[in-house]
């Protein structure tokens, strides 16, 4: 009976599995479909004002970027934090948060810095579009670097402490190289995260069809441009949407794949 039982859940995880594959494989195959033959390379050399995506992927990238300056420094420091000098309730309170903010909607995110950023400052804004990927980076790094952190031996830190080494040169030198690999994946995996989302810049960034680089205003965003092309009645307007979608596709499946690769090559 046993035997049998374990034969009905193993098959019911299995066909469980095999369809959600299924539908993932669907929706690749349509995107490459769909992308490639509307994927034509004048798009790296137009603005979106002349059928191109160059000053989209140019304002995706910036915001990206800026994100990135901003959380990879916090979610570090908050991460060295916990695992390294906070063994108290504050670093669990720290990390129980840290934990909650990563599962929570991007959408609330972009409605939190709509309200506390963009209100106040009178419009949107490549600033605000970036603070709120910022936020959305910051609780991915800060749980990486914990878990990375918790992976080096206590031997290397009670090694570096007894050659005189003061605690911050031996987390500098010592700790995070012995960790650096793995913190390098988790800061890949988190900038995959953001760069391909769309909810908390409609509310902070919005786009714009012509190429800037002035973040005080509208800023130009791949996400968001994509959103607004599907929604138009024009056929051509839907084909750059689906041109889009294929790009921003292949650029998030190559910085996982680049993630995995360091990961395991370090193995």
């Amino acid at each position: 009976m046993r035997l049998l039982i374990n034969k009905i859940f193993l098959s019911l995880s299995v066909l469980s599995a095999l369809i959600g594959l299924s539908f993932l494989a669907w929706i690749l195959i349509t995107l490459f479909i769909k992308g490639l033959g509307s994927f034509h390379f004048s798009l790296f050399l137009n603005d979106l004002i002349n059928g191109g995506l160059r000053n989209l992927l140019v304002g995706q990238f910036i915001l990206a970027g800026l994100a990135s300056l901003i959380g990879i420094p916090l979610g570090m420091a908050a991460g060295i934090y916990i695992q390294e000098y906070g063994h108290g309730r504050f670093s669990s309170i720290i990390r129980d948060l840290s934990d909650i903010m990563m599962s929570a909607p991007s959408i609330v995110i972009g409605a939190f810095v709509y309200a506390v950023v963009v209100i106040p400052t009178g419009g949107t804004s490549g600033f605000a579009g970036a603070i709120a990927l910022a936020i959305m980076m910051i609780p991915v790094v800060i749980n990486t670097t914990d878990n990375m952190l918790s992976l080096v031996p206590r031997e290397l830190r009670e090694a570096g402490i007894a050659l005189g080494a003061s605690k911050y040169k031996v987390i500098i030198d010592i700790i995070i190289k012995a960790a650096k690999v793995g913190i390098m994946t988790g800061v890949l995996l988190a900038f995959a995260r953001i760069i391909g989302e769309t909810a908390p810049l409609l509310f902070t960034s919005e786009t714009s069809n012509y190429f800037t680089l002035d973040l005080t205003e509208s800023f130009p965003s791949l996400t968001v441009s994509i959103y607004d092309l599907a929604n138009e009645p024009e056929e051509s307007s839907r084909d750059l949407a689906w041109a889009a979608s294929f790009i921003l596709t292949v650029m998030v499946l190559a910085i996982n794949l680049v993630g995995r690769f360091i990961t395991r090559t370090k193995k």
